[in-house]
């Protein structure tokens, strides 16, 4: 007979997958079924194990009703088929997470469970937007509320709420703000009182709408205030003038499309949301490793050249023996090449100060002599003229291609709903442009509002010569230099 599985409640934090705790990634790590809603981060699904079962569950009413029937019904069964499941939500499960009511369905089935908490949005947006929920000398407490009524049409005792001298935090209040903000005014709540509207808080979409309880309703009709949002009540949202820190970040409101490669993209990802920028994935390329080569023969180079950590890793990664390289000389280009190198416990003999492969084989000349052979480890596409540079310096270059990058081609309306959402466009090759092109069917116009950012002088001549204009170019061909040119606010 199959032994029961377990459920893990694990609450995800608000939409912001760096507020995710370390026990719930370890929970969703080792998960068989993860049984998520719509206001996680979806980024969070990828710790994930390659095998789980994923079920979306989002109650898109936010009032639960037939919905959390499902979820309570759903958990039961894959527990019973003895998995280890995974209900993550948003928030936290108690904190008007109708956590209870799954457990309580849990328990009728003597089902093991555990609870692991999240990062409350009651705390955690307002925090985000610059606003304490206490401060000394202005509020000593805070009180949580959701903004729904109940099932049966019972609301909250507005006068007594109304008393409260500590800070009110209204979640899901969007629909009912009329009737709260009139009826706290009702009910002896000054019409002056200080009242935050916190939109898709603690994510780099944030918009927070401040005004008072008089005129937050109206305020919130002509900025189109839609949920997730979370309305903060109090003196204490005067504060934010000051406190304010997450919309001022350098890249706050900028929008980034990344078209490299899926597992090229997180490092770029990490540096644009630290910054405060919104980014879209939507990868033109694919990297497939493709490398064939005899290694006993290696010593019979002079020098070992590698244009792009891609080269570095595949080379490494099927070496049988590092000490077979003896007293090859090791030649790099871009301090990202020379950085995964060091993992290896290498020091590359030389890397030329501008970022071009062309510029790699003039810097192996000074470390060979005439007649050597050189091995240029690349991609299948990398420019590389062996011929002519054996001419040219009367050494032996051979190409070895160690992977292939292959266009990825997207539906037409798949890009324009990505374009949709971004003011920035980021090409890190001339292959990501030519399959960026051809999945619009080079419909130029879908960008003409659109800043396009090019890594260096090779993709701005693809992008010119298919008919874009580009915004800026970065000065260093690297991650950090397009990042510098994403934050220059010119045309080249």
């Amino acid at each position: 007979m199959r032994s029961k599985g377990k459920v893990f409640l694990v609450g995800s934090g608000c939409g912001n997958i760096d507020l995710l705790t370390l026990k719930a990634k370890k929970i969703i790590e080792i998960a068989d079924c993860i049984v998520y809603d719509r206001l996680i981060d979806m980024k969070i699904l990828e710790f994930a194990k390659a095998e789980a079962e994923f079920i979306y569950l989002g109650k898109d009413n936010t009032e639960g009703g037939r919905v959390q029937e499902v979820i309570n019904q759903t958990l039961v069964e894959k527990a019973l088929e003895g998995k280890v499941v995974a209900r993550v939500k948003g928030g936290d499960s108690f904190v008007f997470g109708r956590g209870g009511e799954e457990i309580e369905a849990l328990l009728k089935e003597r089902i093991a469970f555990e609870l692991i908490p999240g990062i409350s949005s009651s705390i955690a947006v307002p925090e985000y937007a610059g606003i304490p929920v206490t401060h000394r000398g202005v509020s000593k407490s805070f009180h949580i509320f959701t903004g729904h009524t109940m099932a049966d049409g019972e609301w909250h005792d507005f006068s007594t709420i109304a008393k409260l001298e500590g800070t009110l935090v209204f979640l899901m209040g969007i629909k009912n703000l009329p009737i709260i903000t009139k009826d706290l005014i009702d009910n002896g709540k000054k019409a002056t009182t200080p009242v935050a509207i916190i939109e898709k808080g603690a994510t780099v979409k944030q918009r927070v709408t401040v005004g008072n309880l008089e005129n937050i309703s109206q305020l919130a009709k002509e900025r189109g205030v839609k949920a997730p949002a979370i309305v903060v009540i109090g003196e204490v949202v005067s504060l934010r003038e000051s406190f304010e820190w997450f919309e001022k970040k350098s890249f706050f409101n900028k929008s980034v499309l990344i078209t490299r490669d899926i597992n090229q993209s997180g490092e770029l990802v990490d540096i644009l949301k630290e910054r405060g920028a919104y980014t879209e994935e939507l990868p033109f390329i694919e990297i497939e490793e493709c490398l064939n080569f005899d290694f006993t023969t290696i010593s019979e180079f002079k020098a070992v050249l590698f244009n792009s950590p891609n080269g570095v890793r595949y080379f490494f990664k099927n070496i049988p023996d590092i000490r077979l390289l003896g007293e090859v000389k090791i030649g790099v280009v871009g301090t990202k090449t020379k950085e995964l190198l060091s993992q290896y416990r290498i020091t590359p003999d030389f890397m030329p100060e501008e970022y071009l492969g062309e510029r790699l084989v003039e810097e192996s000349i000074k470390f060979t002599k005439n007649g050597d052979r050189i091995l240029f480890v690349t991609s299948d596409i990398s420019p590389t003229d062996c011929e002519s540079w054996n001419s040219n310096y009367n050494r032996k270059f051979e190409k070895l291609v160690a992977y292939k990058t292959k266009k990825k081609i997207y539906p037409k309306q798949t890009v324009i709903d990505s374009l949709e959402r971004v003011e920035y466009i980021t090409f890190f090759s001339s292959s990501t442009v030519q399959a960026f092109d051809e999945s619009i069917e080079n419909d130029i116009n879908l960008v003409k509002d659109k800043k396009i950012v090019s890594i260096g002088p090779v993709t701005t001549q693809k992008l010119r010569e298919l008919g874009y204009t580009v915004f800026n170019e970065a000065k260093r061909f690297n991650i950090e230099g397009v990042v510098s040119a994403l934050g220059e606010e010119k045309n080249v």
